[in-house]
């Protein structure tokens, strides 16, 4: 069966007849900007006045449109590019005309001060997104910069002289004449409406946004651009307006609170959709409008863009397909959805573009007669035996497959519906919502819960509450009430749940999230329900529950890599917008680490990951933390005097020993080369001054709270040393060269250091000091008393309860085995080079009794008793008990590290 050729289309039958001559001006193939700007410019040559050029050029565009697209199946972003150029190219002609035309008898406007005055032609919707229809009227909103007056013969306020302009455009644009149209033009996007200015300055558009603006407006700002003039573009005058829009768009939360504005967006459209169908069941078949359609696939995404955008800039786009593929990339969508309605989308786009080719009309509704829709069906390859079943039949189930989607992500945070039943006497299960100070609410609650709820129902801050927060909390204590109905939680988790959410009730994007996600609510509950400090990490970091909606958090272990990518990315996207400031960074890294940490958290607790992998995951987030904290840090400081700072950062402790736990502090040591520098001096104090702002950047207490607490005093001299310090003079005082040198338990502290962030090569500079401390010369007897005697001065100063073995501090306990392990590196890694490398206590007490410095089977045994004791400490932290055990709980692990005590130290 042939396929179909263009020439089906009516209104390419009346071009070809009207303009054959015309037609032949157009190079072959997809036109480009330069092409359509020539075409207009070579019919102006011939005697056209250019409203004429721009309609006869616009109808020779889409009839050499429908033969790429019918005949030689171009993508679809050829035909929506190329009509979004024809809109730019025609519109910056139109501008062009109508200010000049305005100049000759008002002059162009200015400031008070001079200062020329410009219009920005903002394309919205599609022309904005660049996915322009290939009959589309095009949405726009006219902005100028600032108030003026012109300074012609007729002086003329700015606003007033671009209101004409905006009419002549509309003239040159919008009008139909004999030749047509060139695009039809809608400013109802505009502040107010219909009932608003043509044109409105920047200073009113702000005042709008602040006061009047709308959640709907949101969507439609979502995918604004300048598209005219594209000097103003170009010279990055027109970033003002971007400055504008950017915060009225993407709030700087999780947005969740504007799914009930697309809501009731929607219900409009499919209020007026059915209105319009209402007695003619054809309308029913609107590939754009109706249930399915095309609106419902731009909708899932800038919904999920608008919620999460402001957070992470690196997903924001005007583009529909391209909105989906970064979805996808942030784990915000499984990409096999993602694939599926870019498929429908590019499908119904192509549907669309049929329909229109066939008259040149703006409708989105199947054609009814037979001919025109096996015209349809032959051009997507879907003809079967001469009829359009196979194309109504694909359309139904794309529509399906879109409508669901919608409906899930849409309507999931709906009160449950009437009639659904429950296990175990859910009384709460077959009502609607009620407000959490409903009395009704409260007698349908388990006792203990209703006990919890109606106390906290009478303070006056929830008393103050609007009524659609109080309705949301009741929501979610409705919830709560059916999952321990239906034995999914505890009734502790629950009591826990109610416990954490009320330092939240003012929060209301939290509480948003919570009622729109379900499933997140429900796994939140899960893991109040196995600990206690969850619930104390969710209080100081709310924000990170939506990380229980990503399905890959129980999958997958911290990637440094794709953490450190990520976090350039949205570095990157911060400053294309222009939001690159130091307090965005700060925000930056705050929200991811603790995103990190609560994944980490998860699956520790529900049993994914052991104490080591904790350890070995929260010790790498770290140290990407810190990393990328030193760049950023180092771009904003102003006094920097070379590109890369020649900087390091030394971990000791927990961090250092990669053994870092949940809120562990940082024990750090800073050093930089200035080696080679022309003023030694100089750069000495901008290190200084750059550690002053790395750890502000690390410490400071932001609105979305803190990173680390960092401890530097075991740096040389201690709190009495510089905070950085050269890696010569760190060399001296390690290595004894001179009077100032260090102690043995700076020595012992050492055991454990590592470079975890900065310039390679100080990291090969700092691992040749720590060897050469490792290996110099002591006298063992001399060395065993004074580890001996810091182990009791740690003892004395942490006292354990009586009758208890505390894990850490008591005879016994991990401190024991850390002494134990130091002592044995630094008084043997001169002969064992296998105990220099920082590999942690428990391979270096295997390693130390395979070397035969320790008898067979205590190494090995205090190896097992250490992770054990970890274990022990870990578990009993998570659920904010004591980590001090009745003596004989642990007492083979407490007799195996007493064991190699005696060992090494009699």
């Amino acid at each position: 069966m042939p396929l179909p050729t263009a020439d089906h289309s009516r209104f390419v039958q009346r071009i070809r007849r009207r303009y054959p001559a015309e037609c032949e001006l157009l190079p072959p193939g997809v036109p480009s900007p330069g092409n359509l700007r020539a075409l207009v410019e070579r019919l102006q040559a011939d005697g056209r006045p250019l409203a004429s050029a721009l309609r006869v050029a616009r109808q020779i565009v889409l009839e050499r449109l429908a033969v790429l697209d019918i005949e030689q199946q171009a993508s679809l972003d050829d035909i929506t590019h190329t009509m979004t150029s024809l809109a730019e190219v025609t519109l910056e002609m139109a501008l062009a005309q109508a200010r000049a035309d305005e100049d000759v008898r008002h002059g162009a406007p200015r400031t008070a001060d001079g200062r020329p005055v410009e219009l920005w032609i903002v394309g919205m919707g599609k022309l904005g997104a660049r996915e322009l229809n290939v009959s589309s009227d095009i949405d726009l909103v006219y902005v100028y910069e600032e108030d003026g007056q012109t300074t012609g013969p007729e002086v003329i306020s700015a606003h007033e002289y671009f209101a004409k302009v905006v009419r002549r455009i509309h003239g040159l644009i919008g009008d139909t004449t004999d030749d047509g149209f060139v695009f039809r033009v809608d400013l109802m996007l505009r502040p107010n409406g219909n009932s608003g200015p043509p044109a409105v300055s920047l200073a009113m558009l702000e005042e709008y946004f602040l006061v009047q603006g709308r959640e709907w407006e949101r969507f439609a700002w979502l995918k604004s651009r300048v598209v005219a003039p594209q000097a103003a573009v170009d010279s990055g005058r027109a970033l003002q307006l971007r400055d504008l829009v950017t915060p009225f768009v993407y709030r700087r939360y999780l947005d969740y609170g504007v799914f009930e504005g697309l809501r009731q967006l929607h219900r409009k459209i499919r209020e007026e959709a059915q209105r319009r169908a209402a007695g003619r069941p054809e309308r029913a078949n609107d590939v754009k409008l109706s249930r399915g359609g095309i609106r419902e696939i731009e909708f899932i995404v800038q919904l999920l863009l608008v919620v999460r955008g402001g957070q992470f800039p690196e997903i924001r786009t005007r583009s529909t397909l391209r909105g989906l593929q970064r979805l996808v990339s942030r784990g915000l969508m499984k990409a096999a959805t993602a694939d599926r309605l870019a498929q429908a989308y590019t499908f119904l786009r192509r549907v669309e573009h049929r329909i229109q080719f066939l008259d040149d009309q703006q409708t989105h509704l199947l054609p009814t007669g037979d001919g025109d829709l096996r015209w349809i069906a032959g051009s997507l390859g879907l003809a079967a035996q001469d009829n359009a079943c196979a194309l109504l039949h694909h359309l139904g189930e794309t529509r399906e497959f879109v409508a669901t989607e919608f409906d899930a992500l849409l309507h999931d945070g709906q009160a449950p519906s009437p009639g659904a039943g429950g296990r175990g006497g859910c009384r709460t299960c077959g009502t609607g919502p009620l407000p959490i100070d409903s009395e009704t609410l409260h007698e349908l609650l388990p006792p203990e819960l209703r006990e919890r709820v109606q106390r906290w129902a009478e303070h006056p801050r929830v008393q103050s509450l609007r009524d659609e927060s109080k309705l949301r909390l009741g929501r979610l204590v409705q919830r709560a009430a059916k999952r321990v109905a239906e034995e999914s939680c505890t009734m502790n988790a629950a009591l826990r749940f109610v416990d954490w959410i009320e330092p939240l009730l003012r929060r209301e994007s939290y509480l948003a999230l919570l009622v729109e996600r379900p499933e997140v609510q429900t796994r939140l509950l899960h893991l109040l329900g196995l600990a206690r400090w969850p619930m104390r990490y969710l209080m100081r970091h709310p924000g990170v529950i939506d990380e229980l909606a990503d399905a890959r958090l129980l999958h997958s272990r911290f990637d440094r890599e794709a953490f450190t990518a990520e976090l350039e990315e949205r570095h990157a996207a911060w400053a294309r917008s222009g939001e690159a400031s130091e307090e965005a960074l700060l925000d930056t890294l705050r929200r991811a680490h603790h995103a990190e940490v609560f994944r980490t958290l998860v699956r520790d607790v529900e049993g994914h990951i052991t104490v080591e992998q904790v350890a070995d995951d929260l010790s790498a987030l770290a140290d990407a933390t810190l990393a990328c904290a030193q760049r950023w840090a180092w771009q904003h400081l102003k006094q920097r005097h070379r590109e890369e700072p020649r900087f390091a950062v030394i971990a000791y402790g927990k961090l250092g020993g990669k053994e870092l736990g949940y809120g562990s502090d940082l024990d750090v040591v800073f050093v930089y080369d200035a080696e080679g520098d022309e003023d030694p001096d100089r750069s000495s104090e901008i290190y200084s001054a750059f550690v002053r702002k790395f750890i502000t950047w690390l410490t400071l207490r932001t609105a979305t709270g803190e990173l680390f607490e960092i401890d530097t005093a075991l740096r040389p001299n201690g709190n009495s040393g510089m905070l950085v310090t050269s890696i010569a003079s760190f060399e001296k005082y390690q290595v004894g060269r001179g009077s100032n040198t260090a102690w043995t338990w700076e020595h012992q502290a050492i055991t454990r250091a590592r470079c975890c962030a900065g310039t390679p090569e100080l990291a090969e500079r700092f691992e040749a000091i720590r060897c050469a401390v490792l290996t110099a010369p002591r006298e063992p007897a001399a060395l065993r008393e004074e580890i001996h005697a810091m182990r009791e001065k740690v003892r004395a100063a942490h006292p354990t309860k009586p009758g208890f073995f505390d894990v850490k501090h008591s005879a016994g306990g991990m401190m024991d085995a850390e002494f134990a392990v130091q002592y044995l590196v630094l008084a043997h890694s001169a002969d064992h080079p296998e105990l220099r490398p920082n590999v942690g206590n428990i391979a270096l007490l295997q390693r130390a009794e395979s070397a035969g410095l320790l008898p067979p089977g205590t190494g090995n045994a205090a190896a097992d008793a250490y992770r054990e004791l970890r274990r022990a400490q870990h578990r009993a932290r998570l659920d904010e008990q004591p980590t001090q055990f009745p003596p004989d709980t642990l007492a083979r692990e407490r007799d195996a590290v007493l064991a190699v005590w005696r060992a090494v130290f009699g």
